[in-house]
């Protein structure tokens, strides 16, 4: 049997971890909410957690000094709370974490942090200034369903932004046992009646419930294993080629300053 894998913090033993210090940390950071009638509501922590774990054992194979940290469930959900069983971390809250794993890797050496983010609702950009600012960290987020747009134009006619055909082909290929595939909506979604607060350069939250009656946005119906398959190793190439040169690059060199 093989034994614990030392670029992953969960199985890694203290010897292994001296041994190969590592100089990048992954942070998959997901969300717990509803995804549609037929997703898991851990669906993002999966993606997240999937993408960067085989990215993280791409990396090290090439040579990088990688390390996948345990992931954070929980993301940014104010606008569904009337939904059964969703948590929301406050940005507050996500600044504290962010702050607090950051500061305990820097103390021990490790000034290279990426996020792997799964939740369109966690706004990093704001969070990431200020600690990088209190903590001298270079921190790089990734938020994979923006990564090879030419794989994601050449898979999937509509890949929807929240529990649609990317994500639905996404969690077939991960473990398509959790997905009820019998069970999913269209993903509709019901425009704003202000129509006036939908216009380019305009911004509110949307009401997630009255906008997407089930929880989706973009039709899964047309999901498949295979194109799951084709994105997830696509997502995972770009990653582990990010992380490598991350890796090896040295102090000075521009973003890593």
């Amino acid at each position: 049997m093989p034994g614990p894998r030392p670029h992953v913090l969960h199985e890694a033993t203290y010897r292994q971890l001296r041994a190969n210090r590592p100089n990048v940390a992954v942070l998959p950071w997901g969300a717990t909410e509803a995804h549609g009638w037929h997703l898991p509501h851990g669906t993002d922590v999966i993606e997240a957690t999937a993408i960067a774990e085989a990215a993280v054992e791409r990396a090290v194979e090439q040579g990088a000094k990688a390390l996948l940290l345990p992931a954070i469930p929980f993301g940014n959900n104010a606008q569904q709370q009337d939904q059964v069983a969703t948590i929301h971390f406050s940005t507050a809250t996500a600044l504290a974490i962010l702050r607090d794993v950051t500061q305990s890797l820097v103390r021990q050496g490790i000034d290279r942090l990426v996020i792997l983010n799964g939740h369109g609702g966690n706004a990093f950009a704001p969070l990431v200034r200020d600690v990088m600012l209190e903590t001298g960290a270079t921190i790089v987020v990734v938020n994979f369903w923006q990564l090879c747009p030419d794989v994601m134009r050449a898979t999937f006619d509509n890949p929807g932004d929240h529990a649609g055909d990317l994500e639905t082909s996404l969690v077939l290929h991960l473990d398509g046992r959790l997905v009820e595939m019998e069970h999913a909506g269209d993903g509709r979604t019901i425009p704003f009646a202000i129509e006036e607060i939908a216009q380019p350069g305009v911004w509110t939250p949307r009401p997630w419930s009255t906008t997407h009656p089930d929880t989706g946005c973009g039709d899964p119906r047309t999901a498949t294993s295979d194109k799951g398959k084709a994105f997830f190793m696509a997502a995972v190439a770009s990653v582990a080629t990010m992380l490598h040169a991350f890796s090896e690059g040295q102090k000075g060199q521009s973003p890593y300053v």
